[in-house]
């Protein structure tokens, strides 16, 4: 593979989350404004209202241990939710292909662990493929199992989308699994139907998972709906696994309630996994979940409030820190290459402007030759309300003008 531009090989020596490292370099440091903090990516919208009364219905759920593979009630919702929002090959058995979660940040960190235990050795290091920036749980997981992270570049030449056509039959060969995230996180591109098909064609040829990670997949910018990884990979869901969650489809971030679905081999052995591993999700938290999945207006009405606030993106930077529009997601990935380096603009811009952002380079790891794909970026959440969004953006677009 020498030569061949993969990123962060070797070099994850460490799980740190960017927020503590981000924490630790504004110590010290008073905002210049009235803060406001677009660091994090926890939606700030209004929660759903049936969320409270069906708790209150479910209270006494909370008497007893629920199972931990989630209720009859919540899978059949989540299969039913994934068979309306998605063209599958076929509808999915509740019984054997879905998994409740607490939140998809758990399930993707376990699922490194389960492949691991499913395929075993792999002929060499056994690898974990990221794109690269990545969510850190990905990494963490490979971090666990002793695996050798490799991390694709993301550049914007190509869209911010990875060159998947330059893994290698090697690296293919003992690879576990490899993740994708579409809409990406943190630069909202979505994968196209044609690249989702090649990566699982390659995976199932090698006998390696493909883990997608879908949780923004109902924040769409435009009127281009994101494709599936489970409706792009044939007539059955074999090797491929879907994680989502209600945390930004539903503004329900501290529910913890999400779900893994797909090959029902990988559910089955990261059941037993999650039954010595992980905590049950209550079952009145999965009564809120069964509401969420059966309602769409609630979904319609964050997507067009997110959809208001990147049109006043569009207006206020314009072309400034090459800002262009995402396909998806809540988050602006801006080139703050004018600002000096993204540590720099980051703590520029805490300090003078009082906005809290991440530096690119948190997000993503440094390959051999140096090169970082998050460097000279910064990661900005639009997640609170029109007004706070405004004001945030006006004082980025005006920012040292």
């Amino acid at each position: 593979m020498a030569g061949s531009g993969l990123a962060g090989r070797n070099q994850y020596a460490n799980v740190r989350s960017p927020f503590v490292r981000l924490t630790e370099l504004l110590a010290g440091i008073e905002p210049g404004k009235p803060l406001i903090n677009l660091s994090v990516g926890e939606p700030r919208h209004p929660m759903p209202s049936f969320v409270a009364p069906v708790i209150a219905t479910h209270i006494g759920g909370f008497a007893k241990y629920p199972m931990l593979r989630g209720t009859d009630r919540f899978r059949n919702a989540a299969a039913s939710w994934l068979g309306r929002r998605y063209k599958l090959p076929r509808a999915l058995d509740p019984n054997k292909e879905v998994l409740v979660l607490n939140g998809s940040r758990e399930g993707l960190f376990l699922a490194s662990i389960a492949a691991k235990r499913i395929l075993g050795e792999r002929g060499g290091k056994p690898a974990i493929i990221v794109p690269n920036p990545f969510y850190p749980a990905y990494g963490a997981g490979a971090e666990v199992t002793g695996c050798e992270l490799v991390a694709l570049p993301a550049y914007a030449k190509n869209n911010f989308i990875p060159d998947y056509d330059q893994i290698s039959d090697e690296l293919m060969a003992r690879t576990l699994a490899v993740y994708l995230c579409s809409p990406a996180n943190p630069q909202g591109s979505v994968l196209p139907r044609e690249t989702l098909e090649k990566v699982i064609a390659r995976a199932r040829k090698h006998g390696a998972f493909v883990f997608a990670d879908e949780c923004y997949s109902e924040i769409w910018l435009s009127d281009k709906v994101p494709t599936g990884a489970l409706e792009a990979c044939g007539a059955n869901f074999d090797n491929v696994i879907t994680f989502n969650s209600l945390s930004k489809r539903s503004n329900l971030p501290g529910l913890r309630v999400g779900f893994a679905a797909g090959d029902e081999r990988f559910i089955s052995a990261y059941s037993e996994l999650r039954n010595v591993s992980a905590p049950q999700v209550p079952e009145p938290l999965q009564e809120v979940a069964i509401a969420a999945y059966s309602d769409e207006y609630h979904v319609e009405d964050t997507r067009k409030l997110y959809r208001e606030k990147f049109d006043l993106a569009d207006k206020l930077l314009g072309k400034r820190f090459n800002h262009k529009r995402p396909e998806g997601g809540f988050f602006l990935w801006l080139d703050v290459t004018e600002l000096g380096d993204d540590e720099t603009a980051a703590k520029s811009l805490f300090e003078d402007a009082g906005l809290r952002v991440v530096p690119g380079s948190y997000l993503a790891r440094t390959s051999a030759d140096g090169k970082n794909p998050g460097a000279n970026y910064i990661r900005v959440a639009l997640v609170d309300n029109l007004k706070i969004t405004e004001e945030a953006l006006k004082r980025l677009a005006s920012f040292r003008k």
